[in-house]
């Protein structure tokens, strides 16, 4: 991508209307998103050719079993991650269920990060499968951000038989949208010029940072897309969406000035999801919470990191919230562990009052820094 080849105004910045300066024109970055496609069911059948071309489904199979992650192929039966193994059988008689290897899924993540370290320094990973590199200025000195994003994709696929997605754009929240665009193994861009446009036309359940519960709230505001998002000023959108209003008010203008951040400081490593239909039994609750519990873990394993406090966060049909932490005298030592005190901040509220739309578990008062190839983002189931 030529960025710097595009309409120079499409790079400026209005600063005068966040802190009343004068305008100026911003550089326009050169950001890649990179996202692995289905990859720990995509490393299960590159390992296993007995399993290729088949609908696999990488989790529990039992009855409070959850998918962690679906193949392509299951996918167009409708399974996805996060989904009970119960309800995925029923979509997908034929889904082959594989218990995760989390110790190889983090060699070959290493493996591949290893791969953007000769192009960049700038790499801030979000999880084990995807991460956002800034290749403004790059290593190898290459001109375009597209050539880098070809390159590696055909490195990781050289390298690991494995395909990744990449978008390509001037900041990350469109390099995020972008690389959704054309999954699995796919390349898309979307240029200082097509920026606005490309966000005035998509659903805001598409927004990266718009969850399920927040793309239903806007909808019954009337905010269906982008274009109906920039129609509402800064004031309406954080009376009605707090603190996250000015991010939404902003991306809703192609406008995302959030840096790459190889070197962030983690305060608490966590993970939460929003499901389809509620939650009411303590059944659920705990089939539900395996695969936040499977994150944040597999993000402490790969990192090193470890923290003594334990927050489970729920939220209800009628969006009101509740918290609960218990702080251990030492560090959380295993998955089974945060597991045990999780499900013990849990138990307490059954039965429940209301439907649970959404389950979070949060590990803080960290004892330890991540190392260079940790995830520096929060967690998404």
């Amino acid at each position: 991508m030529s960025d710097a080849s595009h309409d120079a105004s499409q790079g400026k910045i209005d600063q005068a209307g966040r802190n009343g300066a004068a305008a100026e024109v911003v550089r326009p970055r050169k950001i890649i998103h990179i996202d692995m496609d289905a990859f720990y069911a995509s490393v299960e059948q590159r390992d296993n050719p007995a399993l290729r071309s088949l609908p696999v489904a990488v989790g529990g199979s039992r009855e409070r079993g959850v998918v962690a992650a679906a193949s392509y192929e299951a996918r167009k039966f409708g399974v996805h991650s996060a989904m009970p193994s119960v309800t995925a059988r029923r979509k997908c008689p034929e889904l082959i269920f594989v218990p995760p290897r989390f110790d190889v899924y983090k060699a070959v993540s290493l493996q591949i990060r290893g791969i953007f370290a000769e192009y960049t320094p700038m790499i801030e990973p979000l999880s084990l499968d995807e991460a956002y590199l800034d290749v403004t200025e790059n290593l190898p000195g290459i001109a375009t951000a597209t050539e880098i994003a070809q390159r590696i994709r055909a490195r990781i696929r050289q390298e690991t038989a494995l395909t990744a997605s990449a978008g390509v754009s001037y900041n990350k929240f469109l390099a995020k949208l972008a690389s959704d665009h054309r999954k699995p193994d796919g390349l898309f861009v979307i240029t200082p010029r097509m920026g606005p446009a490309y966000v005035e036309d998509l659903p805001v359940s598409k927004f990266h940072g718009v969850g399920p519960a927040t793309a239903a709230r806007m909808n019954q505001l009337g905010i269906q897309t982008g274009l109906d998002l920039r129609a509402h000023s800064l004031a309406f959108l954080q009376q009605h969406f707090g603190k996250a209003g000015a991010y939404y008010y902003w991306i809703a203008r192609a406008i995302d000035d959030r840096p790459v951040r190889p070197d962030r400081i983690r305060k608490s490593v966590g993970a939460e999801n929003t499901f389809s239909a509620d939650l009411f039994t303590l059944g659920e609750a705990h089939g539900a919470l395996q695969p936040i519990f499977q994150k944040v873990w597999c993000y402490c394993d790969s990192t090193g990191i470890r923290g003594r406090t334990v927050t489970l966060k729920v939220k209800y049909a009628d969006f009101s919230q509740a918290t609960r932490s218990r702080t251990a005298a030492a560090p959380i030592s295993s998955q089974h562990e945060l597991e045990r005190v999780g499900l013990a901040l849990l138990e307490p509220l059954f039965p429940v009052p209301k439907g649970i739309r959404l389950l979070g578990i949060t590990l803080s008062t960290l004892n330890d820094q991540p190392r260079q190839t940790a995830a520096q983002l929060r967690l998404s189931v």
